[in-house]
């Protein structure tokens, strides 16, 4: 459930998107995801997700320190109260240039215009340096003109190791959470067109819900206060796999539905053809 820039294999992938109002950055949404990637291509590999907003840095990731179960901990929430009720029916800006960093394992790009993409290549260490197919970036600056394109470049030994990844965004709709989930892991641009095979845990949550909405989550007590001010206390989601196949799409849902706590109100949407 991601794009890659060269032949690779992903599962188990954990999904989430939150809804919070934060003391400091105020409404915001949170997005986090993990998976176990195998990478397949000659040399170094990287993952691509859009992010819909127009604005990040650096500072909107969040580091997991410790923490590296925090998103198993949400899917755990969320097995034991389905386990539980088995009985019950139930900003414009003009485009700036890449910003490149390191995060946990990755040499992290940042992109308002994809396509500027291949000139900041030259500062990601040659081991994590991956091949980008100019017709992959193309698609992101046709079909996401508004995102930040959030480009995770890895060798195979580091992704194994890989904490999830956590950032915080200022979202292009507020009302509308949307988890990428596009697919396509031959460095080609997506088939949007294609059903494809789905192994993921999507996982939502909002701060404005009723008092007995969601699963509760239990995180451990090592989680620093600076991460636990991004996380949730409830989550709803659910499991996609066991064969099941899914138009090639991301994850979305709206704050109202979200509100119901139903996650049979989760769609899959897929960008505007251009």
């Amino acid at each position: 459930m991601c794009i890659s820039t060269g032949e690779a294999a992903f599962s188990g992938t954990i999904l989430y998107c939150g809804r919070q109002h934060h003391d400091e950055h105020g409404l915001i949404h949170v997005l986090g995801y993990q998976n176990t990637a195998v990478n397949l291509a000659d040399g170094p590999n990287a993952m691509l997700l859009h992010v819909p907003t127009r604005h990040l840095t650096p500072c909107h990731f969040l580091s997991a320190g410790r923490s590296g179960d925090v998103l198993r901990r949400m899917v755990s929430a969320v097995q034991d109260a389905a386990a539980a009720a088995d009985d019950i029916v139930w900003m414009g800006a003009e485009p700036r240039a890449v910003q490149v960093f390191d995060h946990d394992v990755y040499t992290v790009l940042l992109a308002d215009d994809p396509t500027a993409v291949p000139a900041a290549l030259s500062q990601v260490p040659p081991h994590r340096r991956p091949d980008l197919d100019p017709e992959l970036l193309r698609f992101y600056a046709e079909h996401f003109p508004d995102h930040t394109i959030v480009v995770c470049c890895f060798d195979n030994a580091e992704a194994r190791r890989a904490k999830p990844l956590l950032l915080w965004y200022e979202p292009l709709d507020p009302d509308r959470l949307t988890g990428p989930a596009l697919d396509s892991h031959t460095g080609k641009a997506p088939d949007l067109d294609a059903a494809v095979p789905v192994d993921h845990w999507v996982l939502f949550s909002t701060d404005e819900a009723a008092a007995d909405w969601g699963a509760p989550v239990e995180y451990s007590g090592g989680v620093r206060h600076s991460l636990r001010d991004f996380l949730p206390a409830t989550v709803i989601g659910r499991h996609y796999g066991d064969g099941e196949t899914l138009p090639n799409g991301d994850f979305t849902i709206s704050h109202g539905d979200l509100l119901s706590g139903d996650p049979d109100r989760i769609e899959r949407r897929q960008p505007s053809r251009r």
